[in-house]
């Protein structure tokens, strides 16, 4: 009922730019249909779409949003092990470039690397992540989310109050192996008939020192119980929210966003060097607003801003030059403006037209650097056409991208059409069976590292370009009340790199270049199943899982006498063949207990597959027990988890071991 009413008073007004918009809001234009679940729009979803409630999220022992996202099909998230380890995401093989990190509606950017470090974001005021194929069947969005490969949306929560509530508080504290303290903090309150505030903080730190086992050669040889050195990490974040209800049809919302992180670079672990004393610190702050105004039946408008500001130091005081160190300041700086119109010209037939601009800075204390400005204009028009038994969605996205470089010469403009084209129709009426295809040629820019950074960027480069192609079935059904959901997706996919952006070597070795030279055939399916049964009143039990099957191979020279033609038609580095994950979820009157595995077949940590670049597939055991308690207008939670049950240090990244066994205890209370 509290969720229903929340609809209805429009409390917190549907960011447009976000997939799941459509779960939880309402909307005065029927773009989408309120009423089903979230697993019921997936299957009728024209590209896959994979998603995770604030509720399912509660039992899949995840600390960080990137604990969260390896539970997806097609993902694969390259880490660095420990709370502080680096963490990225790549949707079937194109790279973690390829991926938009949408926040609220509005994308995150890091035009230094490309690549946004999932780390950094907590779970503690996230009521929604969802994962896009291709592009999502919300066509009312930033034209940002539609220059992707895939987005990766983050909803946070929003305040939703009963009539006469005027204030909510929610306290968390985690505690865990290794020093691990993460209390956070959320209040809500209400400013009047219009307008809501809201307040997040959050802390985080760890010692990060957990044990492992040091082999001197392979698994055969001699080894030694160790320790990981130099891995503590302290992490503050901050939000502000300010949400204005002016009606039904019109909103705004502004939120403030602060982060900051100090942490130290463990080495490799090897057997002839375990400490490293480099470290790195982050802070980032950004202010973004969104304004929504519908008139009428038959139009909609959404205004979107962002500045954001993000800077980041790196130490290494063990470096032998003759300075000593290496000390090294980068700083970016970017102005994003958009706007989204909707039209609905029919009953089903709706169209949008999204332009966004954006101006991004970098500097440095590099000697001589660049410090380039990209200056973007991306345009998008859509259409679609919905009915009973098919849904059509199409795109065109127009890029325009001029650069400028303080010193040196500069990458200069770019300019690209990309187009989208999706379907999904339903052949028998009776049956929630649906067959789905789409179709999309997208590309990336290269970053200002793979441009300006040192003797190794390369001004000359063009932009790396990706086709996908995606045909799948999806299908649900109510069995009986007893079983009242199953559902089951499968997607065979086939994308295509070419132009990729790789470094070689030069003729001195300590210097690379970046090129345009790879190219990357990536072949695979993705499937998915989720089951409930309700044997009693009180008693449920949650069945899901999903399965990739990825043959990514590098097919950029067939020449066996060239450095590429060694690598020809290898899987990809980091990239398994097999990967997959399940969970049951048991809920009773007295406590909820969950179990989730996540396993990967074998990769290798370079192009050459070869014995001696192969990392050992392995598999992650995890369970816990989460027991809610109410009082009156107060409700509090304990949950225990075991992670890592097996205790194996398992590498997703080559010499990186993952924590062992662990255990974390959370209490939270809610008001």
């Amino acid at each position: 009922m509290k969720h229903v009413i929340s609809i209805i008073l429009g409390v917190c007004f549907p960011l447009a730019g976000q997939a799941q918009a459509d779960t939880v809001r309402a909307y005065a234009l029927p773009e989408v249909t309120v009423t089903d679940s979230h697993r019921i729009r997936e299957v009728r979803s024209v590209a896959p779409v994979q998603s995770l409630s604030r509720e399912e999220l509660e039992h899949q022992h995840a600390l960080q949003l990137s604990d969260a996202v390896k539970r997806f099909s097609g993902v694969t998230v390259k880490d660095y092990g420990g709370v502080g380890g680096l963490k990225t995401v790549s949707v079937r093989s194109l790279g973690a470039q390829h991926t938009v990190i949408g926040y609220d509606g509005i994308a995150i950017t890091d035009c230094q690397t490309g690549q946004i470090d999932l780390g950094r974001f907590s779970l503690e005021n996230v009521s929604r992540v969802a994962l896009s194929n291709g592009q999502d069947d919300n066509i009312f969005q930033p034209a940002r989310f539609f220059a992707s490969a895939g987005v990766l949306h983050i909803e946070t929560l929003a305040p939703e109050f009963e009539a006469e509530e005027r204030t909510h508080l929610r306290a968390k504290v985690k505690a865990g192996s290794w020093g691990l303290a993460n209390p956070s903090l959320r209040i809500e309150r209400k400013a009047g008939r219009k307008w809501v505030l809201t307040g997040d903080a959050e802390w985080m730190s760890s010692d990060g020192r957990y044990p492992f086992t040091l082999y001197y050669g392979d698994e055969n040889d001699a080894s030694s119980r160790e320790k990981r050195q130099n891995t503590e990490v302290r992490v503050l974040r901050a939000e502000a929210g300010l949400y204005g209800t002016f009606s039904i049809r019109e909103q705004w919302r502004l939120k403030a966003y602060y982060y900051q992180s100090s942490r130290g670079l463990p080495a490799a672990a090897t057997y002839y060097y375990n400490h490293f004393n480099q470290h790195l610190w982050d802070k980032n702050a950004f202010v973004q607003s969104n304004y929504r105004k519908e008139f009428g039946q038959r139009f909609a408008l959404r205004l979107a801003g962002k500045w954001n500001w993000s800077y980041q130091r790196y130490l290494d005081p063990d470096y032998k030059g003759s300075t000593g160190q290496t000390e090294n300041n980068y700083y970016q700086q970017e102005y994003y403006l958009s706007a989204s119109t909707l039209w609905r010209a029919l009953d089903n037939l709706s169209f949008s037209l999204a332009t966004d601009g954006s101006v991004n800075r970098m500097n440095a204390d590099l000697h001589a650097f660049a410090k380039p400005v990209r200056c973007s204009w991306l345009t998008a028009l859509a259409g679609k056409y919905v009915t009973d038994r098919m849904t059509l969605s199409a795109s065109v996205l127009a890029t325009w991208v001029h650069e400028d470089a303080e010193r040196g010469n500069s990458a200069g403009m770019h300019r690209k059409l990309s187009p989208y084209v999706g379907v999904s129709f339903k052949p028998f009426a009776a049956e929630e069976f649906r067959l789905r295809a789409f179709y999309k040629d997208i590309f990336r820019l290269p970053s200002f590292n793979d441009l300006y950074y040192g003797q190794t960027g390369n001004i000359g480069l063009k932009p790396e370009n990706a086709r996908q192609l995606n045909v799948g079935l999806t299908y649900t059904k109510r069995i009986c009340d007893v079983i009242p959901y199953l559902t089951l997706t499968a997607d065979a996919y086939m994308n295509r790199v070419t132009d990729k952006i790789v470094a070689i070597p030069t003729k001195n070795l300590f210097v690379w270049s970046m090129v345009n030279l790879g190219k990357v055939d990536i072949k695979g399916m993705d499937v998915t199943g989720s089951l409930g049964i309700r044997p009693c009143e009180g008693y449920a039990l949650n069945l899901s899982g999903n399965y990739t099957y990825q043959r990514a191979l590098d097919v950029t020279d067939p020449d066996p006498s060239t450095a590429e033609g060694k690598t020809y038609k290898h899987q990809i580095a980091y990239t398994p063949r097999v990967s997959g994950s399940g969970q049951a979820v048991l809920e009773t009157p007295w406590v909820d207990l969950s179990y989730a595995v996540l396993f990967s077949g074998k990769r290798y940590m370079l192009g050459q597959n070869i014995a001696e670049n192969r990392l050992s597939g392995y598999t992650d055991h995890s369970v816990s027990a989460r027991r809610e308690f109410r009082w009156r207008d107060v409700s509090a939670s304990v949950a225990v988890e075991v992670l890592n049950l097996a205790d194996k240090n398992y590498e997703i990244v080559k010499n990186f071991p993952m924590p062992g066994r662990s255990f974390r205890v959370t209490v939270g209370i809610d008001y």
